[in-house]
C-alpha cells in the first residue's frame, strides 16, 4: 500500500489535462460517451490504463510511441469514469463488465478485428476479463499484476471500496485518496469501480489459448507475485523490468518487452 502515492504523483501524473476538446468521442453501447485517441498504422493494439488514471498515462510511457513505430495501431480511451469520457454514477452503468463492452464496442466502432490489448495495473485485470469475452483478441500483456485479482473478495479491492465509501476506515490508503480528489477524480466513480471490478476466476485463466505476457517492475509488489499469473494462464510468460509499480511501464525495458511479444 505504501507505494500507492508514488504510483499517483508519477505514473498517473496526467489524470487532469487540458479540457479543450473532447474529441473524438464514441457512444456506446448504452449511451455513454468515451474518449479515445489513435496513433499510427498497422496490426491494431488497445492499451488499458489503470485505476485512478486515463489514456494520458500512456502518451508518458515509451511503450506508446515505441509501438506506432513498429508498426502497429495504437488505440488508447478513457476508460468509463475516467478522464474525458462520461462518469455516470449509477451502479447500472459499472456492473457486467461494462468497461470491456466499451472497449469491444469501440474496436467494433472503429472497424478494427484481430487485436492485441496491453493492460497495467487495474487494466491488466480488465485485459483478464476481455480474454475471456473477445474471441477478437490476439495476444495479451498483462502488466502489474498477479493472480490475486481472480479472489472475489481480493483485500485491495475491497479495502480500496471501503476507503471511498466509507472514510477513514482505511488511513493506510488515505494519500491514495487525497490525491484523487486533489487531482479532480470522481470518488463515487472510483468507488463504483472497485465494487464491480471484473473476477477472472483461475479456473478461465486456465482455459485461456492465446499468448500471454505478463511484465513485472523488479521492485513491484504491490498487487503480489506476478510468478503466480503466470503459473494460472497455460502458455504464459513473466518479463522482469525495473521499477516499482508506478515506475515500470514508463521504462524502455518495458515498452522493448511488449514490442518484442506483441511483433511475434
Amino acid at each position: 500500500m505504501k507505494s500507492f502515492f508514488v504510483v499517483a504523483s508519477l505514473l498517473l501524473s496526467g489524470l487532469v489535462y487540458a479540457q479543450t476538446s473532447r474529441e473524438p468521442l464514441f457512444t456506446s453501447f448504452d449511451g455513454t460517451k468515451i474518449h479515445y485517441d489513435v496513433l499510427g498504422e498497422g496490426k491494431p493494439v488497445v492499451l488499458l490504463h489503470g485505476f485512478i488514471s486515463n489514456s494520458e498515462s500512456w502518451k508518458r510511457a515509451p511503450v506508446r510511441q515505441a509501438l506506432a513505430n513498429a508498426g502497429f495501431k495504437v488505440v488508447m480511451l478513457d476508460l468509463r469514469g475516467n478522464g474525458l469520457s462520461d462518469k455516470p454514477h449509477t451502479a447500472e452503468a459499472y456492473r457486467d463488465n461494462t468497461e470491456l463492452k466499451d472497449v469491444m464496442a469501440l474496436m467494433k466502432h472503429l472497424g478494427l478485428t484481430n487485436y492485441d490489448v496491453v493492460g497495467y495495473s487495474r487494466g491488466a485485470i480488465l485485459t483478464a476479463k476481455l480474454l475471456t469475452m473477445d474471441k477478437q483478441v490476439h495476444r495479451a500483456v498483462m502488466g502489474g499484476i498477479s493472480v490475486d485479482f481472480s479472489d472475489p473478495n481480493w483485500y485491495r479491492r475491497k479495502n480500496f471500496h471501503e476507503a471511498l465509501t466509507k472514510p477513514g476506515s482505511h488511513p493506510e490508503l488515505q494519500s491514495a485518496i487525497d490525491y484523487a480528489k486533489k487531482s479532480g477524480a470522481d470518488t463515487v466513480v472510483l468507488a463504483r469501480l472497485q465494487e464491480f471490478q471484473p473476477v477472472t476466476t483461475k479456473a478461465e485463466l486456465g482455459k485461456i489459448k492465446v499468448p500471454v505476457l505478463v511484465v513485472n517492475g523488479d521492485q513491484d509488489k504491490d498487487n503480489g507475485d506476478p510468478q503466480t499469473l503466470v503459473d494460472a494462464i497455460p502458455g504464459s510468460r513473466l518479463v522482469i523490468v525495473p521499477g516499482d509499480h508506478g515506475g515500470a511501464m514508463r521504462t524502455p525495458e518495458f515498452a522493448k518487452a511488449v514490442v518484442e511479444f506483441l511483433k511475434k
